[in-house]
């Protein structure tokens, strides 16, 4: 599987000025390019091929070598090919309507610091030293320092493939490296499965009976960015735009970094016992919910899209198999005897039972339904009916089973 690494650059004075050149002049050219590819009116004009045989000497003769106008062509072509697949699909509007009419009538811009990507003939790694020799607009450029963690330089060293692209952010750059990283053997008889209920409140819960991921101090520090946002928002100046870009990507990797924690352990805990994990299909669940005001902002920064992606990759590479199931009612079905009601539910985390009076808590419930949904899909998926060798019809394997906890239940905290 394919995942990056991202290595940050130290360059000196004099090779900072030459990757920023470098970087105008590429994006200069593919701005040239995207204003040739709008003229065509036949979509296929715009293909890598026929922007290749069209431009190929002028972006030469604008001082590209022969990999970074290359590397132009697909990036502008790759762009258009975007834009008319979300044309296609109605990302834009109606095709009728003033949005779509001016996105297609507009040639795509890109910035003077737009990433640039490099093959191996423009980027080369030395890892012992720490260095990458990297082609500029000025020439090659060798010996340029690069830092980053042991994991990181371990990764590259063993599983680097493919392009890296120069990016120029926050004032600093880097190189995101692509890597293969080799995933274990797919664990196809697990013993039951590992539910986890994701949530605003506590992060994540899984059908374990212990203690929930909270959320708490996640929550109390996305507030007290909100108000921060809001002060430096209502002061509308140059200097306070640019810290609420500042304070936007540090929420962001506060909260990836938090979701990276969380996901690991979910997917340890997994494989040291052999389970597979079962998650909800939470597709378009902020269209479908409808929340007051103060509870909006909760939902659309609650990354539960990245979490879920952060566990389904790292137990890919870990060969754990995750199911996604319905989650309709996970919270309003009793685990133990599977009696529904919207009263089952009495708080955020108090669940009542309203037929065999088991009192739980709710998240816990919830993942505890979603373990065994995500065993019933695996079964009908991954277990195929085995044929009896005495004529009998077709007969199912035994499901793997999980522990069933009922002897006594609590509230926890």
């Amino acid at each position: 599987m394919q995942v990056v690494v991202l290595v940050k650059l130290v360059p000196s004075p004099e090779v900072e000025a030459a990757l920023r050149a470098t970087l105008r002049v590429v994006n200069d050219a593919a701005n040239w390019l995207s204003l040739y590819a709008q003229c065509r009116e036949d979509e296929r004009d715009r293909s890598r091929m026929r922007l290749q045989a069209a431009a190929y000497q002028e972006l030469k003769a604008r001082g590209l070598s022969a990999q970074p106008a290359l590397h132009v062509i697909r990036k502008v072509a790759d762009a258009y090919r975007s834009r008319a697949a979300n044309m296609k699909a109605g990302n834009y509007g109606r095709r009728d309507s003033e949005r779509y009419r001016r996105i297609a009538h507009t040639p795509l811009r890109f910035r003077p610091t737009a990433a640039q990507a490099y093959d191996d003939r423009c980027l080369s790694w030395q890892y012992d030293a720490r260095t990458v020799s990297i082609l500029t607009s000025t020439g090659r450029i060798r010996g340029v320092p690069f830092v980053c963690s042991q994991q990181a330089l371990k990764t590259l060293t063993e599983h680097r493939r493919g392009e890296s692209r120069l990016v120029h952010r926050d004032r600093a750059w880097f190189l995101v490296a692509t890597c293969e990283i080799p995933v274990k053997p797919l664990n196809t008889q697990p013993e039951g499965f590992l539910g986890v209920d994701l949530g605003i409140a506590n992060i994540a819960t899984t059908s374990d009976a212990g203690e929930p991921f909270t959320g708490k101090e996640l929550n109390k520090y996305r507030r007290r960015q909100v108000r921060i946002r809001a002060e430096l928002q209502a002061r509308g100046t140059k200097s306070a735009k640019r810290k609420l870009k500042q304070r936007s990507r540090r929420e962001h990797r506060h909260t990836t970094n938090t979701n990276h924690i969380i996901a690991k352990l979910i997917v340890t805990e997994a494989e040291r016992t052999g389970r597979g994990i079962g998650l909800e299909d939470l597709t378009g669940i902020r269209e479908r919910v409808r929340l007051r005001k103060p509870q909006r902002v909760a939902l659309h920064s609650w990354a539960f899209a990245q979490l879920a992606a952060f566990i389904t990759y790292k137990a890919q590479r870990a060969g754990v198999p995750v199911v996604r199931v319905d989650p309709a009612h996970t919270s309003r079905m009793c685990s133990w005897c599977g009696h529904t009601e919207k009263a089952n539910r009495q708080a955020q985390e108090v669940f009542a039972c309203r037929s065999c009076g088991v009192v739980a808590h709710a998240d816990w419930n919830a993942a505890r339904n979603i373990a065994d949904r995500a065993l019933i899909v695996w079964a009908e998926v991954n277990q195929p009916h085995a044929a009896d060798p005495s004529g009998d019809p077709a007969v199912s394997p035994p499901l793997p089973s999980r522990v069933d906890d009922r002897q006594s239940t609590s509230i926890s905290s």
